[in-house]
């Protein structure tokens, strides 16, 4: 992706957010040089990947399969290990009208996702087989706002303004914003987005960046480059 590209992504995504009367922290208006002056004070939200994500997945496409996230808060998988302590992590998605985020499982996330305004979120869902891998025959259990729900291979499930689903491990998903663009909650256990997402088809998380401007403020991809 070209940076002037991810820069109006992250402009149209601000004025979305503040629509819907959400703000983000104090850090996610920080200039790059702004970060950098003050890092020493910010390890803790590099070492946690916090802040702005937007990916093509490596496709390209951005309008076509994408997603942006902003990571709010993220625990520590050594607090997981041991069972208590910050155990959890939040993200704030905005999924485009038939904008794909692909098919995918997690290893140790379990998610809450949480459509928290504008168009129907669409979740296209599968089970997996013994081992864990993707099956196309295999159908499954979610909870919906705390009541089960049983889907079939393939079932696509509809989340209105309010509503939610929790996903496990096992629980393969896409998703996209059915008649517009949504704005989506994510409530988890820890993350890492390095390691733990398993995709069905051979992509990236990240996007490369073409650097033809400066950046608006700095993706969490971008910390080891510029920082």
């Amino acid at each position: 992706m070209k940076r002037s590209r991810v820069n109006e992504i992250m402009a149209e995504a601000e004025e979305m957010i503040l629509e819907f009367g959400f703000r983000l922290p104090p850090f996610a208006w920080w200039s790059p040089a702004e970060f950098k002056a003050r890092l020493p004070q910010a390890q803790r939200i590099v070492e946690a990947a916090m802040g702005w994500d937007i990916t093509d997945y490596g496709q390209g496409d951005f309008d076509k399969l994408g997603l942006f996230l902003f990571t709010l808060r993220n625990g520590d998988l050594r607090d997981l290990q041991a069972g208590h302590g910050m155990a959890y992590a939040e993200k704030l998605l905005i999924s485009r009208r038939d904008q794909i985020s692909p098919m995918h499982t997690h290893v140790i996330k379990a998610e809450d996702i949480i459509n928290r305004g504008g168009a129907d979120l669409a979740i296209e869902l599968f089970g997996s087989d013994a081992e864990g891998r993707f099956c196309d025959t295999a159908g499954g259990q979610v909870m919906c706002d705390g009541i089960p729900r049983s889907y079939r291979p393939g079932e696509v499930l509809i989340l209105k303004p309010g509503e939610s689903a929790t996903l496990r491990p096992g629980d393969w998903h896409a998703f996209w914003g059915e008649g517009g663009d949504v704005l989506i909650g994510e409530v988890s256990t820890v993350n890492d987005d390095n390691t733990d997402n398993i995709f069905r088809e051979d992509i990236g998380r990240f996007s490369e960046i073409e650097e033809d401007e400066a950046p608006r403020h700095l993706l969490v991809s971008d910390y080891d480059k510029f920082l």
